[in-house]
């Protein structure tokens, strides 16, 4: 796959998953395969060549895990600054905050820095390096916002007519 179609890919799924999160979702009892997206990306990710410059492999691999723990650092704000409740028939409800956008910004800002430092660097990172930062922030929010999900279900007591 192109660097380009990487690109217009890691945009759709970022535009669409931050525009989500804004809308109050029902979150789904059947197990729904929250991790499916990142299982894509991280495949597409390591598939592509060149996710470590090869001039550079020790100076690319720390930016790569950079970027990869960035992932997970946004992912876990994201869950945490989600608003989690229950209506009144025990179903679980998500949406996110301004405070999880201003998580996300924050994220954004760190993975440009690290492309400027790279960059300085002499160090090339693709767009690989960005799929795999998502996947890890996207696997991250979906499993800890699950998580939470279910602390706030077992919580939950059906009224007693009376």
């Amino acid at each position: 796959m192109s660097g380009t179609l990487n690109i217009v890919v890691i945009i759709g799924v970022i535009a669409l998953v931050f525009i989500r999160q804004f809308a109050a979702q029902r979150l789904s009892s059947e197990g729904k395969a929250w991790w499916l997206i990142p299982v894509v990306l991280t495949v597409m990710a390591v598939r592509q060549p060149g996710l470590v410059d090869p001039a550079h492999h020790v100076a690319s691999a720390v930016l790569l895990g950079l970027e990869i723990l960035i992932g997970l650092t946004c992912g876990a704000g994201w869950a945490w600054t989600t608003r989690i409740w229950t209506d009144e028939d025990g179903a679980v409800w998500t949406k996110g905050s301004w405070a999880a956008a201003g998580v996300w910004l924050c994220g954004m800002a760190l993975r440009v820095g690290l492309l400027g430092i790279a960059a300085a660097m002499g160090i090339h990172q693709g767009s690989a390096a960005t799929m795999l930062s998502v996947a890890a922030m996207l696997l991250t929010r979906a499993g800890v916002t699950t998580w939470r999900a279910q602390a706030v279900q077992r919580t939950y007591r059906v009224p007693v007519a009376g």
